[in-house]
């Protein structure tokens, strides 16, 4: 395991040289510096290769180091365009060399819309902060819409195929399974694994098919000044289905809802859909058996990639919310007789090891917040 690791280190002294030459060169008229040389603040990277540095200024700006041999910078570039030609808000580009894997964009400052819908839902009642966030969820879901109405260029995205699917869930076996708890599997085991996959792949292709986020959630949507939503992290986006980033959003894998909030967003988001794209119509029976099958096709392959982000990129914060994810994944295979047997393997086989591990806490309350939050979250309004 030890020679699988790769650890995101720090900007080496020639390629931050390289790096400041570049963005000195690159800096608009425009921008007032604070300092008479360039500054770089490091901020929290995403889940990849790339590392975010802030130049503070009038206008700050976010200048980014993105390893071409890890990262696919000119697929960010062309979903951008693809993006902002549809009215989508994304970064504007200022500068870009792809050879040494440089960018320069606009910033767009420093509050996440996971923290809006947090106060929401540590908030009583009919609170402002509760209306505001039913109100950010309304806002997103049409920054959605927008991105479900951008052309499938598979020239721009590519396809969220059959081999693409099974690929992601494979994490799961190889990753969570097999590195984080030790467990070798069994024909039997496999067998249970491959029968879910095949159904839960056969319900995403069978779907309508549109451009997908790929990670739209509350940490990659963010509350610019003039009130809009701008959206980060959109360089993985594929042509996919159709309920995949509605997943994303209402199944967060870092703040929960309410399952009957849960089940009304989606409702209501499905006749938004039927009114704006052409879709036809879908029963709602159906529509909801989508959003629950790439779901758990979802939060399989997260379990996967959380534990590879600990165990080979050093990232352990992923680690914590994986009780969270695994409640997603144990009551939408609990809900469908095809999910069934993955759903007793787990809590048979899988669920008794889990108490060992470090970052467990009890999934069947994961995301659920005490009283005492609760009341924290008052006095925070």
């Amino acid at each position: 395991m030890d020679k699988e690791k790769t650890v995101i280190k720090p900007l080496n002294n020639q390629r931050r040289r390289d790096f400041v030459d570049w963005i000195d060169a690159c800096l608009p008229s425009s921008h007032l510096r604070e300092q008479q040389s360039t500054q770089l603040q490091p901020l929290a990277g995403d889940a990849g290769f790339r590392r975010y540095f802030r130049l503070t200024g009038q206008p700050s700006l976010i200048a980014v180091d993105s390893p071409p041999d890890k990262e696919n910078n000119p697929a960010y570039i062309a979903v951008a365009m693809a993006f902002q030609r549809h009215g989508i808000t994304t970064p504007k580009i200022l500068a870009v060399d792809f050879s040494r894997g440089f960018l320069l964009l606009e910033d767009f400052g420093y509050q996440l819309l996971h923290a809006e819908l947090l106060a929401g839902a540590l908030a009583a009642g009919d609170s402002p902060e509760r209306l505001s966030a039913a109100n950010y969820y309304h806002q997103a879901e049409s920054v959605l819409l927008a991105i479900q109405s951008v052309a499938a260029d598979p020239r721009v995205f590519l396809a969220y195929d059959q081999q693409r699917l099974q690929a992601e869930m494979d994490l799961f076996a190889d990753w969570f399974i097999a590195r984080l708890l030790g467990i070798s599997l069994v024909d039997h085991e496999r067998e249970i694994l491959s029968q879910l996959f095949a159904v839960l792949i056969d319900s995403a292709v069978s779907q309508p098919q549109v451009v997908v986020h790929r990670d739209y959630h509350s940490r990659n949507l963010m509350l610019l000044e003039d009130g809009a939503l701008g959206v980060i992290d959109f360089q993985d986006a594929v042509i996919g289905p159709i309920t995949y980033d509605l997943v994303s959003l209402l199944k967060d894998c870092y703040l929960r809802l309410p399952e009957e909030q849960v089940i009304a967003h989606v409702l209501a988001y499905k006749k938004r859909l039927e009114a704006e794209l052409p879709i036809g119509s879908i029963a709602d029976d159906e529509f909801l058996r989508w959003f629950d099958l790439i779901g758990l096709q979802r939060h399989i392959k997260v379990l996967g990639i959380f534990t590879r982000l600990s165990l080979r990129d050093g990232k352990q914060g992923y680690l914590k919310d994986l009780p969270l994810v695994i409640r997603y994944t144990l009551e939408a295979a609990q809900r469908y007789p095809e999910g069934q047997p993955f759903y007793r393997w787990f809590i048979e086989r899988i669920e008794p090891l889990l108490p060992a591990q470090d970052w467990y806490s009890d999934w069947r309350s994961a995301g659920e917040f005490s009283a005492q939050q609760r009341g924290e979250g008052d006095k925070l309004q």
